[in-house]
């Protein structure tokens, strides 16, 4: 495993409330029970919505706000070569302690509007889960993400969607009544419709090809994909044009 820290305007894509609340939970972010448990239960289904869609197994993969590095770890045991991203300087202190030295990921602290230009076209998958909620121009992201993948690569994202169902179940119930995730965790204005996500991608270059649901069972306690409903938490993945 190599690691390479960028030397970066940390302001440029996040709060700094944003990076001091994932700081302060650096930590606790590879215990499955804890305050990221949510994250570990939906990772295999982001890791299936990936491997229906790209060989993210044999390729160059760009993780762009990967936190602890569950996600990145993933795609590296699949055989990805992982280049991975986030703001948060404790939560890659804490992804890099973690990983396996026979894993092949290079954790970076660097920002995605100032690392793509140095590496147009460098990567076939490009991923970007949970993250563009927390940032103030998610357009400027989905374009630096376009701009790092190569033609004919493939972007997926994740996100919120922004209606009375979303902020009742991804806020009120998963923040406040479950404790799935830990308050103060999202802003509701900053969700996105899938249709605005589109449209975001299109405007960088890239085509929507999938769309699915992460939903939430109360009763078994599981989360699984379901294509029809894309009311809360959603995947999308993209294909950059030749």
């Amino acid at each position: 495993m190599t690691s390479t820290i960028d030397t970066v305007d940390r302001s440029s894509s996040a709060s700094p409330d944003e990076l001091a609340h994932f700081n302060r939970l650096a930590r606790q972010w590879w215990d499955s029970d804890g305050p990221f448990a949510s994250l570990h239960a939906i990772n295999p289904l982001r890791m299936a919505f990936v491997e229906r869609y790209s060989d993210a197994g044999d390729s160059r993969v760009l993780d762009v706000g990967c936190g602890g590095g569950i996600l990145a770890e993933a795609l590296a045991r699949s055989g990805a070569a992982v280049t991975a991203l986030d703001l948060a300087e404790d939560v890659i202190d804490v992804a890099r302690d973690h990983a396996p030295d026979y894993l092949d990921i290079d954790y970076q602290v660097a920002d995605i509007t100032r690392f793509a230009p140095e590496h147009a076209g460098a990567f076939d998958v490009v991923t970007c889960m949970e993250m563009l909620e927390h940032v103030e121009e998610p357009g400027r992201i989905i374009t630096a993400l376009a701009e790092a993948v190569r033609p004919g690569g493939h972007v997926f994202l994740s996100t919120l969607n922004r209606n009375a169902k979303s902020w009742l179940l991804g806020i009120v119930a998963a923040e406040y009544l479950l404790n799935m995730v830990p308050r103060g965790t999202h802003d509701h204005r900053h969700f996105i419709r899938p249709g605005e996500l589109a449209r975001m991608g299109r405007a960088a270059g890239l085509k929507p090809i999938a769309s699915t649901g992460i939903v939430y069972n109360p009763l078994t306690r599981e989360f699984s994909l379901h294509d029809r409903d894309l009311d809360v938490n959603y995947l999308m993945a993209f294909v950059k044009d030749s």
